[in-house]
């Protein structure tokens, strides 16, 4: 049975395993005696990816990395977790910045390579599939990368053109057949074929600026957030055609899909949470002190972690009650995290 508790990443990473019922655990509490859970994340104002003990806030471990990398994705095992080196501190700023995909050893907490991506730079959208093959795009070139074994891979196995252009984030369905490219100047959603670029991009329009989307859980509907239209579109994930489309307050900067057909949408300029249904109604909404850059999920607990920026902390949200339970503060601006859970 599907609850709220199992949790599709937006990435398309796949459905993270639902859990059973657990009381959150304050991040002001100590650690458990068996290890804490652990949240890794990407801190690129700092430049780094920071380890959290989730039960303490304390800072565990520092991976230095080059300037700001942004998004990340980790492999099935929780083994590999892998960085886009955007290499420019927003979209509006100009210049080449990063090309490179940062790989993270998680248990040595420590960069164990980096693979180069030149000519395709400015790495943002990540995004991996159940076969743990590599997804990175390139916001400059408007190019999806594959990576088939991307632990040992030392370049690219593929490139296919999305059509778009400053393609900048990028969800992917579980087998990874299927990307849907957000281009935040051609202000499209581009359906890319990321094994087979004699395909062509089918293009549509959601609205003005379009960055996040994510699939519902049988992958034939795309949400996706127009943030200057300040509006939530769902599209038939096959034709490309609008399917309903709703206002909403604020700037929709990411959605999430929820178990129990539910939409978990980052409101910045409102600094909410708000959960609607797949018909865009709105369900519930929690303020927040920050403002929320990303979200991740536990992969047991019905618990989300909001990484907010302005505050540099990472707020811990309870999915069932919906109320924050817990908070710990970061370095510079905490953007995309992955939940560590401690071993049994």
């Amino acid at each position: 049975m599907v609850t709220r508790r199992t949790v599709i990443k937006a990435g398309g990473a796949g459905v993270l395993a639902s859990g059973a019922a657990a009381s959150a655990t304050s991040a002001t509490a100590a650690p458990r005696a068996r290890g804490a859970d652990v949240l890794a994340v990407v801190e690129k104002g700092a430049h780094a990816v920071g380890f959290y003990d989730t039960a303490s806030g304390r800072r565990l471990e520092t991976v230095p990395l080059a300037d700001y990398p942004h998004e990340m994705v980790v492999d099935a095992g929780r083994r590999f977790a892998y960085v886009g080196h955007y290499g420019v501190r927003m979209s509006s700023t100009p210049g080449a910045g990063g090309a490179a995909v940062f790989v993270i050893d998680l248990a040595g907490r420590s960069l164990a390579r980096t693979i180069d991506t030149r000519p395709f730079n400015r790495i943002h959208g990540m995004g991996i599939d159940r076969h743990d093959r590599l997804y990175a795009l390139s916001e400059e070139k408007a190019v999806l990368l594959g990576f088939d074994a991307p632990a040992t891979d030392p370049a690219p196995e593929r490139a296919v053109p999305t059509g778009g252009v400053k393609t900048h984030l990028f969800t992917l369905t579980r087998d990874g057949e299927r990307a849907y490219v957000t281009g935040l100047l051609s202000h499209t959603v581009s359906l890319v074929r990321p094994h087979d670029a004699a395909v062509a991009p089918i293009l549509m329009t959601p609205g003005r600026l379009p960055e996040s989307s994510c699939l519902s859980r049988d992958e034939k509907t795309l949400f996706v957030g127009a943030r200057k239209s300040s509006s939530l579109v769902a599209v038939d994930a096959h034709t490309m055609k609008v399917r309903r489309a709703k206002k909403v307050p604020g700037d929709p900067l990411r959605l999430y899909a929820l178990g129990g057909d539910r939409l978990l949408v980052t409101d910045i300029v409102g600094k909410t949470l708000t959960e609607y249904d797949y018909d865009l109604r709105p369900v519930r909404s929690l303020g927040l002190d920050g403002t929320p850059s990303a979200v991740s999920f536990h992969p047991d607990k019905a618990l989300a972690y909001v990484s907010q920026l302005g505050t540099d902390r990472i707020a811990v949200v309870d999915l069932d009650r919906f109320t924050v339970v817990g908070d710990f503060g970061t370095r510079l601006e905490p953007d995309s995290s992955v939940l560590l859970p401690a071993a049994s």
